[in-house]
């Protein structure tokens, strides 16, 4: 599977404010719940079980929080840019900026893993993330994360 079948423009969020972790989780829970058309309250569950085992802030300012969903039929994926970083208890200890949530059918777990290590390789290349962070729309945001593929 390709991130672009995942992550579509409008999975993108630019400058979105959250003063904290659990607040940016639920907001994020939320905005995935109403695309989805699933509970809420569940996205977040899975997602904050995830966190709990360890923070999915992979460093540079970056976040993937990933979790299975159970009823999901295929993986979902929602990009978010903050206007102002966040603490996230990255693994460098710094604050975070970009956010991808990503959550994936619970009963196939094996392509989700390969999903997640493709999201992560491509949001640590530098001038691909520079480029994410200075972008001004949705769809140059869309370009940077897509291309190459």
């Amino acid at each position: 599977m390709k991130l672009s079948e995942i992550i579509t423009p409008e999975h993108i969020i630019l400058d979105l404010a959250a003063p904290s972790k659990s607040r940016l989780m639920h907001v994020l829970s939320d905005v995935s719940a109403n695309h989805l058309h699933l509970g809420q309250n569940a996205i977040f569950a899975a997602l904050d079980k995830r966190e709990k085992l360890g923070s999915t802030g992979i460093g540079e300012g970056i976040a993937i929080p990933h979790a299975p969903v159970p009823g999901l039929a295929k993986p979902f994926a929602l990009f978010a840019r903050l206007s102002k970083p966040i603490d996230f208890n990255a693994i460098d200890e710094n604050p975070i900026d970009i956010v991808v949530v990503l959550l994936t059918p619970a009963e196939k777990p094996l392509p989700n893993l390969s999903l997640l290590a493709c999201l992560a390789r491509t949001l640590r290349k530098t001038d691909r993330i520079a480029r994410i962070r200075t972008a001004s729309d949705v769809a140059d945001v869309h370009r940077a994360i897509v291309e190459e593929e």
